[in-house]
């Protein structure tokens, strides 16, 4: 018998007398009623089976949509430069000019490419230098294997040794936003490794950020992992513009970088694994290194705008400013946080003159 219906045959004694009933035998179907609590369960087991597969279809299906578009991008979008490889990792970088070396060392979200649009690659290899521009582990076309920690002395460490290999002899090191960090921690891993430093839009002591706490979960292994192939690209892509918006405010996003920077790069499953990886980690880096930062003796130029609404300039430019009493603090009147887009000719001045006091 079936178990959730079943038919019971009854026999009845045969009836004597009138009628059609008088020589037949009755058989009647019973269907049994299950107890109500127990209905309550297997229909809430049934919606719960159909939203679990519902959801698995559709996240199976973004994974597909964001691997298909990464593909695309890459395809519309390959890289502009050259690589170096450096202990099985490949870094992916831009390169101008010739003569003393600069090193430029981008922020969280863009690529090696945020200098060229500023203008800033083309600017200070203009004025004599030998210019070179990494896309930092896992932005761009860089690789950034498992297995590393890649904090902001990782990262350092291997741009020291990408300068090596390339022949930049201590080189004027940019860092811009979460660049600064690899900048600070290159200078204080070995103090004569570059001539300089100049810090532009820096985050340099920890702070509660909404940003970083929102991107956390894509940098949990595993849940990361599922997050970053399917619903992290859409969210990113979705945000992105709003994101970007506040990145140049209170100054409108230039025309330049509206139509040079490829928004699909930075949604790319490995990139936002990088982006939620240094993002998650911002405070921790910075607490690891602002007792240090007295520490630093080659030259300092700080730099920020005013009106950065990314990273509060009192509790971090110039409060660093303040640490490093031999360093230079410029502000920009009306910038924001992409400084470097706003006063692309401040920024190839400051290279200068921290190279004429690096000696």
């Amino acid at each position: 018998m079936n178990a959730a219906t079943h038919i019971a045959a009854t026999s009845h004694p045969v009836r004597h007398g009138p009628g059609p009933e008088s020589s037949s035998t009755e058989v009647r179907a019973h269907t049994p009623h299950l107890p109500a609590n127990l209905t309550g369960r297997v229909s809430k087991r049934s919606r719960a089976g159909v939203i679990l597969a519902a959801s698995a279809a559709a996240l199976a299906a973004a994974a597909v949509y964001n691997t298909l578009r990464t593909r695309r991008v890459e395809r519309e979008h390959p890289p502009a430069g050259r690589f170096v490889e450096v202990d099985g990792v490949r870094l992916h970088y831009l390169e101008r000019g010739a003569g003393p070396p600069v090193v430029l060392v981008h922020g969280n979200v863009v690529t090696a490419e945020d200098w060229a649009l500023s203008g800033v690659l083309d600017r200070i290899a203009a004025r004599g230098h030998r210019v070179v521009a990494f896309d930092r582990p896992g932005y761009g076309y860089s690789d950034r294997p498992r297995g590393t920690a890649w904090t902001a002395a990782a990262q350092a460490d291997l741009l020291l040794r990408a300068c090596a290999r390339l022949g930049l002899e201590r080189p004027v090191v940019v860092g811009h936003s979460w660049g600064t960090l690899a900048a600070l921690a290159l200078a204080l891993a070995d103090p004569t490794a570059a001539r300089g430093l100049v810090l532009v839009s820096g985050y340099y002591h920890p702070t509660v950020r909404a940003d970083a706490l929102l991107v956390a979960p894509a940098a949990v292994p595993v849940l990361g992992d599922v997050l970053r192939h399917t619903v992290s690209p859409l969210f990113g892509a979705a945000t992105l513009p709003l994101l970007l918006k506040g990145m140049f405010a209170p100054l409108p996003v230039p025309e330049r970088f509206q139509q040079g920077f490829e928004r699909g790069m930075a949604v790319r499953p490995l990139q936002i694994r990088a982006e939620a990886e240094d993002g998650a980690g911002m405070a921790r880096e910075a607490a690891a290194m602002r007792d240090r930062y007295g520490e630093l003796h080659l030259p300092v130029m700080i730099m920020a705008g005013s009106d950065d609404q990314v990273v509060d300039v009192g509790r971090h430019a110039i409060r660093l400013h303040q640490q490093i009493p031999h360093s230079e603090l410029r502000l920009v009147p009306g910038a924001g946080h992409m400084v470097h887009h706003a006063v692309p000719g401040q920024i190839v001045e400051a290279v200068e003159a921290v190279q004429a006091r690096g000696g």
